[in-house]
């Protein structure tokens, strides 16, 4: 207890027959490990308050938000504690080892001064004690609280600083993603693991084939292909883990400029209009435009992609938002030109709506978005299929010459496709991951698209097999067998074609094809052995 404390009129009986609240707090938890004497000095407050007159039955200590910054009280529930106390008066003194331990903010800090005015309730630190009723007292607690503020703001702009300094190096340190990997000298390098990085090259490929997002996760979804992570903490930091791929993942992907070999950083703000309580993070401002990025430094990291296709991609996923100045992505339907037809009365883009006859589902163009806006007539409508046939007959007609050089890149377009999921090159992450699934420790190759021939190995019979246990071989004699019924094996990708048959053992019907060499027939039997083929084998064009 300081000197002339208890004679200076400020503590009263009515006050010390209320509670002594001893506020604790530290900003991090990494202070509370490191700063062990601060966390015993103001537990130590408690023994002033007896000091000061106070039961030690009438003492408590708040000390929730040890680990928790004074920059929000919305995220400290210690001192909306003490708030509610001071409220129903409860609280006669509110001792903290400095103002700055109860608040830095100033918004936070004067409610509180004015909540301890109403009830009665005295402040304490290091200095003396505090009346928030006399002027002087109440001006002094401004000032304090003011200080405060202004101590946090050169705490946060000398570490803002000191980050965007690094950053402007290529030197600071964030989490990387999913195929990179730091190493021990603190350089960034392209994941070890080939699997990794096998799936990460996939993704870009297939967005950069198909063109929408959701289209590479139904690819990977059916294909059963996760993608590997390094654990960023606990025990197993640094270990690969295999997880599903998720749409919010995979846009994060596209728009990482890492996988471009850019390192940036201040590619979000901050709006704190949009902050919500309880929630650290929230209120970013994301998808900012690169001019208005802190720090960006192009070729400092190793890439996956090029900075072409990385702007390619950000445009695609731009064009495929459904909004009325983009076209969108494809729909389902057999409309040909959904997103793409435009008014040419308001100039808006005509929408498609289909309808079900007895010709089957017909769409049509229509035009009504000052219908909608504004209760207008609709502008106009066509049938669909008179504007589609009518716009394809000239697409045929520019692209006759040039149909042979098409055929050639479709065919090529579909062999590399194949050649990504084979397995003569390396290994993959996705075969991988179906042998674990089926249990077999087979290692399935994709068919060739123009022989529809499928290999496998097993480590086993030395044979591929079906998920149900039938063995599958090459045979030199034709189709047959369930592939002659039309069944498609496990993992046959659905642009590569499978040969039509006359025969069916499901929902569907194909028509007749001529007997191919190089085809799966399921057998027992040693003489139809994998060995009559090479793998992969697939007939000249």
């Amino acid at each position: 207890m300081l000197p002339r404390e208890r004679g200076d009129g400020k503590i009263q009986g009515w006050q010390r027959d209320r509670l002594a609240v001893v506020y604790v707090r530290q900003s991090s938890r990494q202070q509370v490990l490191d700063h062990g004497e601060s966390t015993r000095l103001q537990y130590g407050l408690a023994e002033r308050a007896v000091a000061l007159g106070w039961s030690a039955s009438r003492v408590l200590v708040i000390d929730e938000d040890l680990g928790r910054s004074a920059a929000n009280a919305a995220e400290r529930p210690g001192f909306a504690r003490l708030v509610a106390e001071i409220t129903m008066g409860h609280v006669g003194l509110v001792l903290g080892l400095e103002m700055s331990r109860l608040a830095r903010v100033g918004r936070d800090w004067h409610q509180l001064i004015e909540l301890c005015s109403l009830a009665g309730t005295l402040l304490a630190d290091a200095d003396g004690v505090y009346d928030p009723n006399w002027y002087n007292d109440r001006l002094l607690l401004g000032l304090k609280g003011t200080m405060t503020e202004v101590e946090l703001h050169l705490i946060k702009q000398r570490m803002a600083s000191g980050r965007l300094a690094k950053a402007g190096r290529g030197e600071l340190v964030f989490p990387l993603p999913a195929g990179y990997v730091r190493r021990p000298s603190g350089e960034v390098a392209l994941d070890p693991d080939g699997q990794v990085q096998a799936v990460v090259g996939l993704v870009f490929g297939l967005f950069e084939q198909l063109g929408t997002v959701h289209a590479v996760l139904r690819f990977l979804v059916e294909h059963q292909v996760q993608i590997g992570m390094r654990e960023r903490s606990g025990p197993g930091k640094g270990e690969i883990v295999w997880r599903a791929p998720h749409q919010t993942g995979l846009i994060n992907m596209l728009r990482n400029p890492a996988y471009a070999g850019i390192y940036a950083y201040g590619r979000s703000r901050t709006d704190r209009s949009r902050r919500l309580p309880g929630h650290q993070h929230s209120g970013r401002v994301r998808r900012l435009d690169a001019e208005e990025w802190l720090v960006r430094i192009e070729g400092a990291l190793p890439a996956y992609i090029s900075f072409g296709q990385y702007e390619r991609n950000l445009a695609r996923l731009a064009a495929n938002r459904a909004r009325a100045a983009a076209a969108g992505a494809p729909r389902n339907g057999p409309a040909l030109l959904g997103g793409l037809v435009v008014c040419g009365i308001c100039g808006h883009r005509m929408q498609v709506s289909y309808e079900s006859n007895r010709q089957g589902l017909t769409g049509r163009y229509c035009c009504q978005r000052r219908h909608h806006t504004y209760g207008e007539a609709r502008c106009q409508q066509m049938a669909a299929r008179f504007l589609d046939d009518h716009v394809v007959a000239h697409v045929l007609s520019a692209l006759a010459p040039a149909a042979l050089e098409l055929s050639v890149t479709a065919a090529r377009q579909v062999e590399a496709h194949r050649a990504q999921g084979s397995t003569g090159s390396g290994g993959n992450a996705w075969n991988a991951r179906n042998s674990s699934a089926t249990g077999r420790g087979a290692s399935i190759s994709w068919p060739s698209p123009r022989t529809a021939s499928w290999s496998a190995s097993s480590s086993a019979s030395g044979r591929p097999r079906w998920p149900n246990g039938r063995v599958w071989a090459r045979s030199t004699s034709g189709i047959s067998g369930n592939a002659r019924h039309g069944c498609r094996p496990p993992n046959w990708p659905r642009s590569a074609p499978w040969p039509a048959t006359s025969r069916h053992c499901g929902p569907r019907r194909r028509p007749a094809l001529p007997t191919t060499s190089g085809c799966c027939v399921p057998s027992s039997s040693p003489s139809r052995s994998p060995s009559t083929a090479p793998p992969n084998a697939s007939t000249p064009p």
